[in-house]
């Protein structure tokens, strides 16, 4: 048998760490849990534990994060085909999996405390929130025309996914109190809801324009979150690079771009150990139920990636990167025609129109 590269065995230890992980959280919880019972349950060292996860914290929010995950891969697709339909599919996928055992109920109980533990998290949640309510009113907006005017429908999302959460800690701290059809009903009548929301634009006097640019553009390799697959970022569109405490500029980003043209959001931090692992738990809490709840025609346009080593930052020019990130370029014929490294970035790189016979003369 040939011998495990190091960067294999690292694999395989990291694999067998967070399956050990997960077994202490389902019996002792966040709090009781120990580094030391979870390298023994492996045989491995404490050290060779902090060596893949720098705490407990970041371990635990791993583990989340790989169920998640885990769990919308094997989410069966049963669509609505209207909105109203849709929020019913999408809320029945989101009841059926809610913890039900004393052990999955231990697992997620430690999420809400370690999430209000620092602002920092606490921001990057609820940054979170907000992406999950744009990706979700996307997903109604090319479903069926919003009602009233305005034409979005994120208010909406926003009231689904507060009742949906709201359904989650009530499961937890008030056994035997929700009732799934209720909570089914409540979403689909929440597709009737005109709350006459409109996306207001950024405001020119706030927003620099993008500025042109003549550069190589050669991204690594990418993994869309949504659709759960690899992804290319050298076709043409817009790379939009988005800290964790700015995720909600992804909606400009998205508005803001010609019609068919590649949007890609690309979430960074400058603590990934545990807010990369958080937003992969809220994306995929979300996009698991909703490809199951709608078609594959109404899923967002939108590919969001996760950068926790910065490698996709750096090719859009981002050197540092940190909560507040906000940096976007727009690629054209395998170049950066244009890139903005200011607030409202992503609208900036999205809405560039080169001045005529700019494009001949950049080469």
């Amino acid at each position: 048998m040939a011998r495990l590269t190091r960067a294999q065995r690292q694999a395989r230890n990291r694999t067998r760490v967070l399956a050990a992980a997960g077994e202490e959280f389902a019996e002792h919880g966040f709090r009781d849990a120990k580094i030391d019972r979870i390298a023994e349950r492996v045989e491995l060292t404490r050290g060779a534990v902090y060596s893949n996860f720098p705490g407990k914290r970041a371990l635990y929010f791993s583990v989340l994060a790989e169920a998640a995950e885990r769990t919308a891969e094997t989410a069966r697709p049963d669509p609505g085909h209207t909105a109203r339909t849709a929020l019913g599919a999408l809320a029945r996928a989101w009841v059926s999996r809610l913890p039900v055992t004393d052990a999955a109920l231990r697992i997620g109980a430690g999420l809400t405390p370690e999430i209000l533990a620092d602002e920092s998290t606490r921001q990057a949640f609820s940054q979170l929130m907000r992406l999950d309510a744009v990706l979700l009113a996307l997903s109604l907006e090319a479903l069926e025309e919003p009602p009233g005017t305005g034409g979005r429908r994120v208010r909406v999302a926003e009231a689904v996914l507060t009742t949906l959460y709201g359904t989650s800690q009530m499961v937890g701290v008030a056994p035997g109190f929700v009732d799934p059809f209720t909570v089914v009903r409540a979403c689909e009548r929440l597709a009737d809801l005109d709350v006459a929301d409109a996306w207001p634009p950024p405001h020119v006097a706030h927003t620099a324009p993008a500025l042109p640019a003549d550069e190589d553009w050669s991204p690594p390799e990418a993994f869309d979150a949504i659709r759960r697959r690899a992804v290319s970022l050298a076709e043409d569109g817009t790379v939009v690079v988005l800290g964790t405490h700015r995720l909600e500029a992804v909606e400009e980003a998205v508005r803001s771009a010609p019609a068919g043209t590649a949007v890609t959001a690309v979430v960074v931090t400058d603590d990934p150990a545990v807010r990369i692992p958080l937003a992969r738990t809220a994306v995929a809490d979300l996009c698991g139920c909703l490809r199951q709840a709608f078609p594959e025609r109404a899923w967002p346009e939108l590919r969001l990636v996760y950068d926790a080593s910065g490698e996709i930052a750096a090719a859009v020019g981002v050197r540092r990167v940190g909560d507040t990130t906000e940096s976007a370029v727009r690629v054209r014929a395998g170049r950066i025609v244009a890139r903005s490294d200011a607030r409202g970035a992503g609208h900036a790189a999205a809405s560039f129109a080169p001045a005529p016979g700019a494009e001949a003369g950049c080469r």
